[in-house]
């Protein structure tokens, strides 16, 4: 290392001969000094010359060892850090796929078992519903059989009435066969009427009913004619029969229906019968009679002509 001295200029006053010696002497001193600390420094630079060379290369060495050894770790960080990463997305698709597995299958779990549910209560509700209907059904056949067989002892009942009546019947047909083989054997019975009616009906018309007896002296059936006429003080109007003409062997019934005339307005009744040689004729007075209920609005809605016997 080279040391340079500047030297400094000073205005000197005015020197002695002595001291113009002592500065001669001072600056050839300091020559030397100078030279011989340049030699020096250059003999050291010699020196450490290859020293300095040799630490050049050490530290380059060491600096490139460092830094692949710097190298080698981060890639080693790189390498660790990779692997956890895969490590950790690894572990997080486990636990993602567990968990949905796991809520998927708890939900169908779950839908199945309210499925099973459901269904067992239907099930329930259907063993119920069909235990009801068990109930209701084994009543409505128990009714059934209770009406069945109170329907077969009516049935029994009205053969039982049934049997009777035809018996009884056949009795009353022997008792008046006995009656008119009496009467004819006393002459017969004369021709007459027993019972007579005439009831309004809608529409302004009527029903007649007339109940004849008659027994021939040789108790054979004959025919009987019959008229009918309604009367007034100034004319008559003759009600057509359908039929005109019975049969007669004990009673007949003359039954029929007309429809008065709108200006027409009777009197009396005049009924004409004739059989056998006899000849009857019976006038009835044309009277307004009580009240009829439950009179039908129409001819239509009328039920069969009545042939039960007249009450007197």
């Amino acid at each position: 290392m080279r040391v340079k001295t500047a030297l400094r200029l000073r205005l000197q006053p005015a020197h002695l001969p002595c001291q113009a010696t002592l500065f001669s002497y001072k600056s050839s001193l300091n020559k030397a000094v100078t030279a011989s600390s340049d030699s020096r420094q250059v003999s050291d630079s010699k020196k450490f010359a290859p020293n300095q060379n040799q630490a050049k290369s050490g530290t380059f060495k060491v600096y490139k060892t460092s830094l692949q050894s710097s190298q080698t770790g981060a890639a080693s960080w790189i390498l660790a850090l990779f692997a956890a990463v895969i490590l950790l997305t690894a572990i997080v698709g486990l636990i993602f796929g567990h968990n949905f597995g796991y809520q998927r299958g708890y939900h169908a779990a779950q839908a199945e078992t309210k499925k099973a549910v459901d269904s067992g209560q239907m099930t329930v509700q259907e063993l119920e519903e069909l235990r009801t209907s068990h109930k209701v059904l084994s009543n409505q056949v128990a009714i059934a059989k209770q009406e069945l067989t109170i329907s077969l002892n009516n049935l029994d009942e009205l053969r039982q009435n049934q049997k009777e009546l035809s018996i009884e019947n056949r009795q009353i047909s022997q008792l008046n066969e006995l009656y008119a083989q009496a009467l004819s054997k006393t002459g017969g019975l004369p021709l007459q009427v027993m019972a007579a009616k005439i009831e309004p009906l809608p529409e302004n018309a009527f029903e007649y009913g007339f109940d004849v007896a008659m027994l021939s002296k040789d108790s054979q059936a004959k025919y009987l004619n019959v008229s009918l006429s309604l009367l007034n003080d100034d004319d008559f109007v003759e009600i057509p029969l359908d039929p005109k003409r019975y049969l007669i062997e004990g009673i007949a019934r003359i039954r029929g229906r007309f429809v008065m005339p709108n200006t027409f307005k009777p009197m009396q009744v005049k009924l004409t019968l004739e059989a056998d040689g006899q000849t009857v004729e019976q006038l009835y007075d044309w009277e307004l009679g009580a009240k009829v209920d439950n009179m039908p609005i129409s001819l239509i809605d009328l039920p069969e002509v009545d042939h039960s016997p007249i009450e007197p």
